[in-house]
C-alpha cells in the first residue's frame, strides 16, 4: 500500500506517518530526503533522528528518491520517505534543471510498481498567499501538481492538522 500523508509545518504529519510504520508490523526504512545546510536544519534533522526508533534503518538520499525505492522496496519491508518537498527543493536548487523533471517523472512511474508499503510525508504548501518570488511561486507550483498527481495513486491520503490525520481517500488505520 501506497499512503501520501500531507500537513504543514510541525502539523504532526512525520509523527502519524511514524505511527502507520510502526503499526504496519513490517520492518522499516527511514528514507531521509534532508541535507543539513545550516544550523537550524542540523537541528531539524537532530531532533527528527531522536524521535523515532533506533532499530529502524535509515537512508539519506536527497536526489535519487526512485532509484532508492526501487532498490529497497520489498514485500514484507516498509519505507517511510520523509520529506517530499525537502527532496522537491533539492531538486529546484539543483544545477541541472533537467533533473527535476526527470526525477519526479521516475517516481511517479516507480511508485505504483513497488512491492511492500510506501510512506510519503510532504509540506502542504497549497493553503497560504501566492508568494512574491519566482521560484518560491514554482516550489508551491510544483508541489502541487506532485502532491495531486501522487494523491491519485496512491491508496491512502491523510491530511493533518493540530496532530490530527484527516483521511482523505482510502481506509484509516
Amino acid at each position: 500500500m501506497n499512503s501520501l500523508i500531507l500537513g504543514g509545518v510541525r502539523s504532526g504529519k512525520t509523527r502519524h506517518a511514524q505511527q502507520l510504520a510502526s503499526d504496519s508490523g513490517l520492518a522499516v526504512i527511514y528514507l531521509a530526503t534532508a541535507q543539513a545546510g545550516d544550523g537550524e536544519m542540523a537541528d531539524r534533522i537532530a531532533h527528527h533522528r531522536a524521535s523515532r526508533p533506533a532499530h529502524w534503518q535509515l537512508i539519506e538520499e536527497p536526489l535519487a528518491l526512485a532509484s532508492t525505492l526501487h532498490a529497497l522496496a520489498a514485500p514484507g519491508r516498509c519505507i517511510l520517505v520523509d520529506c517530499l518537498t525537502l527532496w522537491l527543493t533539492n531538486l529546484l536548487l539543483h544545477g541541472d534543471g533537467r533533473r527535476l523533471p526527470a526525477e519526479r517523472d521516475a517516481l511517479l512511474a516507480t511508485l505504483p510498481t513497488l512491492p511492500g508499503e510506501i510512506i510519503l510525508v510532504s509540506n502542504e504548501t497549497g493553503l497560504g498567499v501566492v508568494p512574491l518570488g519566482e521560484l518560491t511561486r514554482r516550489y508551491c507550483d510544483e508541489a502541487g501538481w506532485l502532491h495531486q498527481t501522487l494523491a491519485a495513486v496512491c491508496e491512502r491520503v491523510v491530511f493533518t492538522v493540530a496532530g490530527l490525520p484527516m483521511v482523505l481517500k482510502g481506509a484509516a488505520r
